[in-house]
Formats: structure tokens, sequence, C-alpha cells
């Protein structure tokens, strides 16, 4: 279960979907190699284009808040596996 945020550099950016499966590919192949052998990824994808600095705001909250919702931390920042957060300017 994975969220992110992507802004393009350039106007030649690969399609968002396109980018999506490459890094599914790349990741499933390392996590497989060392990690779990048998990892895999849901077929599944999906993304939200964000319109406004209130939209992205709300989405980088729900993230933030996504364990405590799971039941895995009471406090969103005990989760361990927060990663990094570099703010995109909208």
């Amino acid at each position: 279960h994975v969220h992110f945020f992507a802004s393009p550099a350039h106007d030649e950016a690969k399609i968002l979907s396109t980018f999506g499966g490459l890094w599914k590919r790349s990741t499933k192949r390392l996590l497989r190699q060392d990690v779990v052998p048998g990892f895999d990824w849901q077929d599944e994808f999906f993304d939200h284009v964000l319109r406004s600095a209130e939209s992205y705001a709300e989405k980088l909250e729900y993230i933030y808040l996504n364990p405590v919702r799971a039941g895995l931390v009471t406090d969103p920042a005990d989760w361990p596996y927060q990663g990094e957060i570099e703010r995109l300017d909208m």
C-alpha cells in the first residue's frame, strides 16, 4: 500500500499510469530480490489530479492519518514507515 505525490518535471514527462507501471515493476523486482521472494503488487492503480493547494493539503492529511484509521498506531507520528515528504508547490 503506497501513496505518493508526483508532479511532471517537464513537458516530456511520462504519463502517470506509465510511470506507475514502471515504478511497480522495478520495486517488485527489488522487493522480491531483497525482502519477500513472492511479493507482488495489486493490479489496481488509482490516480487523483490535485487542482488546488486545499486539495493537496487534504490528501496529505488523509495519507498522514492512514495508519491511525487502520488501527496500527494511535498517533500518526508514531508510524515508522512515514517516508519522506518533499512538498510540491501548488
